[in-house]
């Protein structure tokens, strides 16, 4: 039943207060409550009824109304028994959450409301329809054993016929009914997700994908008051319909759907605090440089809640981002943090032997992960490529680079750096401090989103980034402007030439036959690059000088 009908019904007594534009939402429910906060026990879509008991000053009724908001109730009914008006603090307050607000006559018991709702409510619920929603409330609301988000998708698949996944902000699959979607499918889809949650567009969001197959995407969110804080971490149900010509009931199951998974979300949420205090713990350690022993001493007692049953990881890595917004209004250490959370776990991105297991900290600006890791694989270079398990940059980029560029749009920037492997409490000084150096070298570098590796800090990459902006113009424009102003003037090349030619280590050979030219006119325009700038193509230094020339320009 819609509210509108409630204020239609004489015999109740309703009074509006406020929210005339929000009596279309459905009613599913009805509780009576005098507790400060009551949102344990809802489920979205109730009409709350309150003696105003738990008020005891007018700083009371925010964040009791911003708990009902962010429950997704979908009214607020104030009894007026004992009390001259509703106190205009409330008005307020559910003015602000745009959440209807009632009054109830004194002369009305609260037992006539119930009872009417009840009644209405359970016609409605005669069809399949409504025996979904209370299976898929019963299994939520019996904690883990009720089987997470599986179990719902199922309940979606066996009872309407569809296909539906929960996926993460990077595209990682958390749930999912039947086949498991391909990656390429889950990066469109997360960026469409991320796209349409910094536009804030109403949900549903319609998206069809490679092969033509359309997706409707309905955000879990956590009722964030800055969208920004949590893009780039949010959780999101991708379900492979189109959702544009559903009737109202089944939207509304479906958004039923996404706060019963938010649920799940913020079960794993609180499972992560005691890892991030961990974490910061440990970090605090390393920075303040505690001896050793110290360091060893806190990662055994903590190897239990971090590797449960492996006692004391063998290896770890450190991984250090941030996250920076335009106009520095948002503290960026908590989203970097949310992020690496969701981001670790994802095998794609962190190996074959991810685990969720990572304990995260922000600490000032930036986030911090300890990434425990298995044994490394006998004969395995130490952080190559054969060994899997180990986090690569170039891998981290691949996953992030697609979805988290549309979540950040044009005033969001992440960097991060990720340090070799070390294998005792001696080296995690040193991997932080390799893995913050690594981020620098990431933040000199342009684009959205950039990661750079340990392995990157023994090249001539480094450096790069470092020089001052008006020498490297300077340096650049001394070597590489007489040959840009002659190609302008007679097209011939010079610029893609010296390229080829550094590529090629100064073989004649193979240059020649890489530009599909005649060694006599290779020689030519190398002729011509060395008269114009005072240098020789046969010396090292000068080799050296024209490849940072053109690597800086």
């Amino acid at each position: 039943m819609r509210l509108r009908a409630l204020l239609d019904t004489e015999a109740l007594g309703l009074r509006l207060l406020g929210g005339e534009d929000e009596l279309d939402r459905t009613v599913r429910g009805v509780m009576t409550t005098d507790l400060r906060d009551p949102s344990r026990y809802l489920t979205g879509g109730e009409l709350v009824l309150t003696g105003l008991a738990w008020r005891r000053g007018p700083g009371d009724c925010e964040p009791f109304v911003r708990l009902l908001a962010g429950a997704g109730v979908a009214a607020l009914a104030a009894g007026e028994a004992g009390l001259s008006t509703i106190p205009q603090d409330l008005v307020a307050a559910c003015a602000r959450h745009r959440l209807p607000l009632f009054a109830v006559d004194e002369t009305v018991a609260f037992a006539t409301v119930t009872e009417y709702v009840v009644r209405q409510v359970s016609s409605g619920r005669a069809g399949d329809l409504a025996a979904v929603v209370d299976r898929h409330r019963r299994l939520m609301s019996s904690g883990p054993a009720g089987g997470g988000p599986d179990a719902v998708l199922d309940l979606l698949g066996s009872d309407l016929d569809l296909r539906a996944w929960v996926l993460s902000a990077v595209g990682r699959e958390i749930g999912g009914s039947g086949r498991s979607l391909a990656a390429s499918v889950r990066a469109e889809l997360a960026g469409a997700q991320q796209a349409a949650a910094r536009t804030a567009r109403p949900a549903p969001h319609r998206v069809a994908v490679q092969g033509g197959r359309i997706y409707s995407l309905f955000p879990v969110r956590a009722g964030a008051e800055d969208v920004r804080a949590t893009v780039l971490s949010d959780w999101f149900l991708a379900v492979e319909a189109d959702a544009g010509e559903w009737p109202a009931e089944r939207l509304d199951l479906l958004h039923g759907v996404t706060q019963l998974i938010a649920v799940e979300r913020e079960r794993r949420d609180a499972a992560r605090t005691v890892r991030r205090r961990l974490a910061a713990e440990v970090f605090e350690l390393v920075r303040g440089g505690a001896p050793p022993a110290e360091i060893g001493a806190r990662l055994r007692a903590a190897a239990p809640v971090l590797v449960p049953g492996a006692g004391d990881a063998p290896q770890w890595q450190i991984v250090v981002a941030r996250v920076d917004w335009a106009g520095g209004d948002l503290a960026p250490g908590p989203v970097a943090r949310d992020l690496l959370e969701e981001v670790l776990v994802d095998p794609a991105a962190a190996g074959a032997e991810a685990t969720d297991r990572i304990a995260v900290a922000h600490l000032d600006d930036k986030a911090m992960a300890l990434v425990p890791l298995p044994p490394p694989v006998p004969g395995a270079q130490e952080g190559g490529e054969d060994s899997p398990a180990a986090l690569h940059a170039h891998r981290l980029l691949d996953v992030l680079r697609g979805p988290l560029g549309r979540g950040l749009a044009d005033d969001g920037r992440l960097t991060i750096g990720v340090s070799a492997a070390v294998q005792s409490a001696e080296g995690l000084r040193g991997a932080l401090e390799e893995a913050r150096h690594a981020r620098r070298v990431a933040a000199a570098r342009p684009g959205r989103v950039c990661v750079a590796g340990h392995e990157e800090l023994a090249s001539h990459v480094l450096l790069l980034p470092f020089v001052p902006d008006d020498v490297r113009r300077a340096f650049t424009a001394r070597l590489l402007d007489p040959l840009r102003a002659y190609d302008r003037r007679h097209r011939a090349d010079l610029i893609p030439t010296l390229e080829a030619f550094l590529e090629c280590d100064g073989s004649w050979t193979r240059c020649a036959t890489r530009l599909h030219l005649h060694v006599n006119t290779l020689r030519y325009r190398i002729g011509r690059i060395e008269q114009l700038t005072g240098r020789d193509l046969s010396r090292l230094e000068d080799k050296l000088d024209f490849f940072l020339a053109l690597r800086m320009s």
